[in-house]
């Protein structure tokens, strides 16, 4: 490890969430924004984060069943070990969640997970805490320790569940219902269109139409009858209206609580485990309302992914933001595009003349064509990429056989980031 002294008080650039976005844009500064910097020694990039690990949260659906699914090494990594190789002091790892930001002030309230608070200034702020999931069981709500617990709890109920129910048809909700009802049903033969007598009735109720939302209703219809083999009912035109007892599913208590499910219709569902997969809720809750949109992400310039509104050298990546739909593709378009930015910025702070950068500020756009991988258990698939629609077969060698463990390695490490786009 290179080593280096400070002169004076260093200018921090905040990364909040060690996620995704805060991790690929904290490497992405490292390599080729600090280095270019005047004073370079005088910038430090800090990632603050309730998670000491990151994780490959697309794997939860089939993760959440057992630790054996996937190597654990790779599932979950240290997020201050990725960072040993950069110049010392450039890095800094604060482990504990914000709660408060002051954008008019430009400091951060952060209370670490020993219970001990902390105020802390910024020169450049990131948003990057990404968005929680209605159930515990499919992403870092809180840390890896939470997450791993919840999937104990779990699995102790799960050989002896005869009902579950999962409230959502997007991506998680399916991916979840085809990974348990292969591992608990089995899979119908080749010449059977849906798997008889199942062990474990499995029954997804969707608000919509139609499953799968984002693709076309052909891909749809594709993965209903995948589900159908491995013994998944979908209930379609469903929305639930009340869950008793009230929480069931969304927290630690209550993760294996039976519930009962009232629709709309006046119909009602008995479930022995519940799992709510409706979307997710952005983590913006310690920033003021005034710089959220209607849907409580954060204000985000479309083009240069900056924060208009809180003022200067604040900017937002990821599912807390507003710029683009909520996918990792799009999360990961936007990082040389927002580093871009930053990095101009912290230039012309600096003193350098705008005439000596190059060109002006970069501009994103989302790639709105159909794009969206849906493994349904281990070997078969659904999805379209770049508007083209998927054989079973792609889908499964590029997400299904791993839900994209195999593209982790090089994006923390920052080999990913190698080279400046």
């Amino acid at each position: 490890m290179a080593q280096i002294t400070t002169v004076g008080p260093q200018k921090k650039i905040i990364i909040i969430g060690g996620s995704y976005g805060g991790v690929s844009t904290a490497h992405y500064l490292l390599k080729h924004a600090i280095p270019q910097l005047p004073e370079t020694t005088s910038y430090q990039i800090i990632i603050v984060s309730a998670s000491s690990q990151v994780m490959c949260r697309p794997a939860c659906p089939r993760a959440l069943i057992s630790d054996e699914m996937f190597p654990q090494e790779k599932l979950f990594v240290s997020i201050p070990k990725l960072f040993d190789h950069y110049p010392r002091g450039s890095f800094r790892f604060i482990h504990g969640s914000v709660t408060e930001l002051h954008h008019n002030d430009r400091t951060i309230s952060v209370v670490g997970v020993t219970g001990t608070s902390e105020e802390v200034d910024f020169h450049a702020l990131v948003i990057a805490t990404g968005a929680s999931t209605p159930s515990p069981l499919h992403g870092l709500n809180r840390d890896e320790e939470f997450l791993r617990a919840n999937w104990t709890e779990f699995r102790k109920t799960l050989p002896t569940a005869k009902r579950i129910i999962i409230a959502g048809a997007g991506p998680v909700g399916i991916e979840t219902a085809g990974e348990l009802g292969e591992h608990l049903n089995g899979r119908a033969g080749r010449f059977s269109s849906t798997l008889e007598d199942p062990n474990v009735a499995i029954t997804v109720v969707s608000a919509g139409p139609k499953i799968l939302p984002a693709l076309r209703p052909a891909i749809a219809k594709k993965a209903e009858a995948y589900l159908a083999k491995v013994g998944v009912t979908i209930l379609k035109n469903a929305r639930v209206k009340t869950v008793v007892p009230q929480g069931a599913g969304t927290n630690s208590a209550s993760i294996t609580t039976k519930a009962t499910l009232t629709l709309e219709d006046g119909k009602t569902l008995d479930a022995d485990l519940y799992i709510p997969a409706t979307g997710t809720s952005p983590n913006t809750r310690f920033i003021d309302s005034k710089l959220l949109t209607t849907d409580g992400r954060v204000d985000t310039n479309p083009s240069t992914l900056r924060v208009d509104k809180a003022g200067p050298r604040i900017y937002a990546v990821g599912d807390a933001a507003s710029y683009a739909r909520p996918a990792i593709h799009l999360i990961l378009n936007s990082i040389p595009v927002l580093c871009a930015n930053i990095k101009r910025d912290l230039m012309l702070d600096a003193g350098k003349a705008e005439s000596s950068l190059s060109g002006e500020d970069r501009l994103f756009k989302e790639d709105t064509r159909e794009t969206q991988m849906v493994p349904i258990g281990k070997s078969q698939g659904v999805g379209a990429a770049m508007g083209y629609r998927l054989p079973s077969f792609l889908v499964w060698l590029i997400k299904g056989r791993d839900y994209w463990l195999w593209t982790t390695g090089g994006l923390w490490s920052g080999k990913q980031w190698a080279k400046e786009t």
